[in-house]
């Protein structure tokens, strides 16, 4: 006879350990889930609030890195500064001591960064019109990505066209400031030099670049602010959202 009940109790007390496992794991879920929505103010994050803060978060970014770098001196007085591609120098170098072209690089360095600030002036409706295209899932992993998945997300999906639409911003504000046939007269006078390599480096590509490479590193460090230092969620969506990606590492 306790042959036959032994069996039957080990197999009652397991099932009822099994389910009181279960009863604490599912109180210890729910008690997670209480405490998140205690974080987030008593109120889960919708996927607006999320698509919508950072959305937020983005434009505010572009948009003040675009007002740095395409004011009066944003380029050339500050670290994105553009300065000489390496094989311009051989040009400038071998310029010093001509008539009229001993300051080249100064007077080139001057104008290629007026070119870029002329230039960036245009960026903040190409960065809001890709920043309007993001998705939920793009937010998503935006939020919870790195520290720079934003600036990633943007680069990745807005670099070619941002490219493509500053080449003639670019070669229009050399030519304002006269950047490019300044250019072509120091390389027909460098070219003139006996015994050296003709030169004709492209300067609008290297400006065009430079000036986009520039322009995302601002915007990244503008992104790992707003990350990593809560006084700079200057609004109340602001503040909700990135409350959610600081719980990620708790």
């Amino acid at each position: 006879m306790i042959k036959k009940i032994l069996p039957l109790f080990v197999l009652l007390f397991t099932f009822t350990l099994a389910n009181a496992q279960f009863k604490v794991k599912d109180l210890a879920n729910k008690a997670k889930k209480e405490v998140n929505k205690i974080k987030d103010g008593g109120n889960p994050l919708s996927q607006d609030e999320i698509g919508k803060g950072l959305k937020e978060a983005l434009n505010n970014g572009v948009g003040e890195a675009v007002d740095f770098l395409s004011k009066e001196g944003g380029y050339k007085n500050s670290i994105y500064k553009i300065t000489m591609p390496p094989e311009a120098q051989k040009v400038t170098k071998k310029l010093k001591n001509v008539p009229g072209f001993n300051n080249v690089e100064a007077n080139l360095i001057a104008k290629m960064n007026e070119a870029a600030e002329i230039a960036a002036k245009k960026a903040k409706p190409i960065f809001v019109n890709a920043i309007k295209q993001m998705s939920f899932k793009d937010a998503m992993n935006i939020l919870m990505g790195e520290d720079n998945a934003a600036t990633a997300y943007l680069k990745s999906t807005t670099y070619k066209s941002l490219y493509a639409e500053f080449m003639p911003v670019i070669q229009s504000a050399l030519d304002e400031v006269n950047a490019r046939e300044y250019w072509r007269g120091a390389v027909k006078a460098y070219n003139k030099i006996p015994f050296v390599d003709k030169a004709n480096p492209e300067l609008d590509d290297h400006v065009n670049r430079s000036a986009l490479d520039g322009m995302f590193k601002l915007i990244q460090k503008k992104e790992e602010g707003i990350r990593n230092d809560v006084g700079m969620r200057n609004t109340d969506l602001l503040k909700k959202v990135f409350a959610k990606q600081d719980k990620k590492n708790d």
